[in-house]
């Protein structure tokens, strides 16, 4: 009795519990609407930092904390953009998000090189 108890709360909490939003939902989604081109800004963090780990750090800072200093794209780019809220997403979640968006437009998987 007590474990069907237990199995109807659980199917209820999971049921009824609102999947937490990706970087996709919070991000991805209106660079698409705002025609933002996302592969062009991956370009030049690579050009500028040359790895995804010194990619990803840079990109978690700027989301944690969202300044036009931090920014890499030019001044110019903020006169047709504006800077987003800084992000109210758990840690884990931000850097899943950045993980498939630096694998996504990695250039070297499009190469086939490691």
């Amino acid at each position: 009795m007590v474990k069907k108890i237990i199995f109807i709360i659980t199917t209820t909490i999971i049921t009824t519990a609102t999947p937490s939003k990706t970087l996709q939902d919070i991000c991805l989604n209106c660079h698409i609407k705002q025609q933002i081109p996302s592969e062009l800004i991956y370009r030049r963090y690579l050009m500028k930092y040359s790895t995804n780990n010194n990619i990803k750090k840079r990109v978690l800072s700027y989301l944690k904390n969202p300044k036009r200093e931090a920014s890499i794209m030019p001044k110019q780019f903020f006169l047709k953009f504006t800077i987003k809220e800084k992000l109210d997403i758990n840690d884990t979640l931000l850097n899943s998000g950045i993980d498939k968006y630096l694998r996504y437009f990695d250039v070297r998987d499009r190469f086939g090189l490691e």
